[in-house]
């Protein structure tokens, strides 16, 4: 069964939080696949992966690009796991594609975003109603991501 962990962003923008929990996953040697919404916004993570820090990237791609199956981190709109990706990584209110085979999903939403917000704490409720492991994350006053209970 796959677990599923909503990261509340209260404190910092997707743009910051992202690459975090990105290097996280790599760590554990799984792939992700990240899912969006929009060109634009699939557009701006893919340049910001390369560039978010100078002594580091996350090797990526689009599902839109050649070789996208091979992809370590795969940037789409689709919600299909090409690249056989073990993460899937929501980062607006699409639509939950299945998990089949995933081993984690983490679902992102920034407090700011009152639609993002809303379609989150409905997908709380559906997938808790279905009797899925979930859990849900906050940032403390220092940053860290704390499990809450």
């Amino acid at each position: 069964m796959t677990d599923i962990w909503f990261y509340h962003l209260e404190r910092t923008s997707l743009e910051q939080a992202l690459p975090e929990l990105l290097e996280k996953v790599m760590g554990r040697g799984w792939r992700a696949y990240v899912h969006g919404l929009e060109d634009d916004t699939i557009a701006g993570l893919d340049s910001h992966l390369w560039s978010y820090s100078p002594a580091s990237f996350l090797a990526h791609g689009r599902e839109d690009e050649p070789f996208a199956e091979r992809q370590p981190i795969l940037l789409g709109k689709s919600g299909k796991r090409v690249n056989g990706a073990e993460v899937y990584v929501s980062v607006a209110p699409a639509d939950i594609p299945d998990l089949s085979g995933a081993e984690r999903a983490l679902i992102v939403f920034e407090d700011r975003d009152a639609e993002h917000l809303s379609w989150a704490r409905a997908q709380w409720k559906k997938l808790k109603g279905e009797g899925l492991s979930l859990a849900y994350w906050k940032q403390s006053d220092t940053g860290r991501w704390e499990k809450m209970q």
